[in-house]
């Protein structure tokens, strides 16, 4: 089925997307272009992530040269971050990464703009770690009529969420920023500024976004979305690939998976090391690390899985769906987990599924 055009975003999208890569590449190496079909010339693997908490198995992986390791000598490794799900899609789309840690709704509308023909979710990552932050004096849903409440980009996980949930208590948004809760989309970092000088009420933020406004700006939390969801388990992160990319290099996917795999493991073994890691590889990226009270908070509310938490994404999908941001769309296919399941196979892990 067709996606439904969001309004207020253009190809401007695609813009954003190349520029932001061109600015935030990093690894090294001369990577050349292989030849389809095979792994046997040096590949550039263009990976691009978000410098959130919930996209922790990619920080983690690339501070600790997990991905670097995996690809070897064959393959350099070149990142790009973004703000939300819809710039790195349109990434995906001009060709301009391999492979991104996305949040489940950006991917189902790739899967559906594309017909099914673009992505492919190869892996899950993360869930939980993703709040409705407010002003002290909000108190619950009617609190928050007639305010602006952020999201990190019109249409990506974190504003499909807000709307259905405002939509379940009755109150009305539009994608223009009218209805009864004016609905503000930008950048994380911008949020917190005007979060902290008050022109805005709230938002529905992740890690570690939720936690500074908190700490920072004297923000409370009014919902944390993990109680929304059946044994407060949903899809925050996962990871995709191009399908021409996994159809041409599916060793280079393989070794992005075992990295993939490893990060989660070192994660859950070595929270601490992990934090580290994490907190080394945002203060690369941003110039600033996070304080540990900052970091230990964001960290907390967050696990780290494999498992794509298929059950999630049919549902993000039909909150979408009802919120006017996509037409129906099958997702039948939009998994391909069969290399993830052989990685943890041969590390002696239960397989996952897509159901």
């Amino acid at each position: 089925m067709r996606v439904r055009r969001l309004r207020g975003m253009t190809a401007a999208l695609a813009v954003v997307a190349v520029t932001a890569l061109a600015a935030a590449c990093g690894g090294g190496g001369d990577g050349g272009t292989a030849s389809g079909g095979g792994d046997t010339a040096k590949t550039e693997v263009r990976l691009g992530f978000f410098p959130n908490i919930t996209h922790s198995t990619a920080l983690v992986g690339v501070k600790k040269g997990f991905f670097a390791k995996a690809l070897g000598s064959g393959a350099t490794l070149k990142t790009a971050t973004f703000n939300a799900g819809p710039a790195a899609t349109e990434a995906i789309f001009s060709d301009a990464i391999d492979a991104t840690y996305i949040g489940p709704n950006p991917a189902i509308n790739a899967w559906s703009k594309s017909k099914g023909q673009a992505i492919k979710i190869v892996a899950g990552s993360a869930s939980g770690g993703v709040y409705l932050v407010v002003k002290p004096g909000i108190n619950g849903p009617a609190d928050l009529k007639g305010k602006k409440i952020a999201t990190p980009q019109l249409g990506n996980t974190q504003d499909v969420a807000i709307r259905y949930w405002l939509q379940e208590k009755g109150l009305k948004t539009d994608t223009k920023g009218g209805g009864d809760v004016s609905i503000v989309p930008q950048d994380n970092a911008q949020t917190l500024q005007t979060f902290a000088t008050g022109d805005i009420d709230g938002a529905w933020v992740p890690e570690p976004f939720a936690s500074r406004m908190v700490q920072e700006s004297k923000g409370k939390i009014l919902v944390t979305e993990a109680d929304l969801w059946p044994d407060k388990q949903f899809v925050i992160t996962h990871l995709i690939v191009r399908q021409q990319f996994l159809k041409e290099h599916p060793d280079l996917v393989k070794k992005l998976i075992e990295a993939h795999v490893e990060s989660n493991a070192y994660i859950n073994s070595d929270p601490a090391g992990a934090k580290e890691a994490i907190n080394a590889e945002l203060q690369d990226l941003s110039g600033k690390p996070l304080k540990t009270e900052l970091l230990d908070s964001a960290f907390k509310n967050i696990t780290f899985t494999n498992d794509p938490i298929a059950s999630s994404l049919v549902t993000s999908a039909d909150h979408a769906v009802k919120v006017g941001l996509l037409d129906p769309v099958d997702l039948n296919g939009i998994y391909d987990l069969k290399i993830l399941n052989e990685v943890l196979a041969a590390k002696g892990q239960q397989a996952v599924n897509d159901k």
